[in-house]
């Protein structure tokens, strides 16, 4: 009697779909990313300008750049290239390349109308959230790296693997300085994945892409004017885009961790209310409608 009264609820549990863990969600998200033509884009870009950047400097061989201490090393050390390019790319561009995904990754489907069939799984929503935000992530750091990458190989091949010279005026060896490359590119991490995280919120309020990508490509030029405007010199400190510039302190010597600091905890004012608010408003999705 007693194996035949249990017999019912475990049919019932074996029958029970088991829910997804967040790990394999975040892997259907990779998955999709990989099968999107705008994630390719986004690398072609970041790779294309450090390739073109050392081969005009190979054609004209212009001698006497003095704009800055990494630039008037660009014939005398590859690893100047890679440093120049994020000087560049931090600005702008990397920005621009990253909203292409982080404000498509919701609202495409929103719009394609699998959203509906997403949610309608045995999947929780917040995992999807999560899977999403997190694949935004990964989307950005490989971009940023590959650039990285891109730029150090073609500099090294150009200009060769050798010392350099810091901002502080400081030489250190060629390995020394690659390390101190990639740990500029992870610093600049910080306020690229803030942006990350305004372009996701802004994919799952607006439920259109192109509203999502413009208005996080729009905000941070708004942001950009605002640091131009005399008299608002106290904001700056609290100004998203002053922190594109955290990673200077890794080049100097000795290191100047203040700026990094800085950086994290103000790029949290921006990132936490941002994935906070696409949270709430993604758990309230009404998806009846597609």
């Amino acid at each position: 009697m007693s194996s035949a009264a249990t017999a019912p609820p475990l049919v019932e549990a074996r029958s029970r779909p088991r829910r997804p863990s967040t790990l394999t969600v975040y892997r259907w998200e990779l998955r999709k990313l990989v099968a999107q033509k705008r994630t390719y884009l986004g690398f072609v870009l970041v790779c294309a300008l450090p390739l073109i950047f050392v081969i005009v400097e190979n054609i004209h061989e212009r001698q006497g750049h003095r704009d800055n201490i990494f630039a008037s090393q660009i014939s005398q050390s590859g690893l100047a290239t890679p440093v120049l390019m994020l000087l560049f790319l931090s600005v702008f561009m990397h920005h621009v390349v990253v909203s292409l995904v982080a404000g498509d990754i919701v609202a495409n489907e929103d719009g394609n109308g699998t959203l509906k069939t997403i949610l309608t799984r045995s999947v929780d929503r917040g995992q999807v959230y999560a899977a999403k935000l997190l694949a935004a992530f990964s989307y950005a750091a490989c971009a940023l790296f590959l650039s990285a990458a891109v730029a150090t190989l073609a500099g090294v091949a150009s200009w060769g693997f050798h010392s350099i010279t810091t901002f502080s005026g400081t030489v250190v060896s060629a390995p020394k300085g690659l390390l101190l490359v990639f740990a500029a590119n992870a610093c600049f991490l910080i306020p690229l994945l803030t942006v990350v995280c305004i372009g996701v919120m802004l994919s799952t309020v607006t439920r259109n892409s192109a509203a999502a990508v413009v208005g996080t490509i729009g905000f941070i030029i708004l942001v950009l004017i605002i640091g131009q405007i005399p008299g608002l010199e106290s904001l700056h400190p609290y100004l998203l885009t002053d922190q594109f510039e955290n990673w200077h302190g890794l080049l100097r010597t000795p290191t100047d961790w203040a700026p990094i600091g800085h950086s994290a905890w103000v790029c949290a004012l921006y990132a936490v209310p941002s994935v906070v608010a696409g949270y709430l408003v993604f758990l309230r999705r009404d998806v009846a409608g597609g």
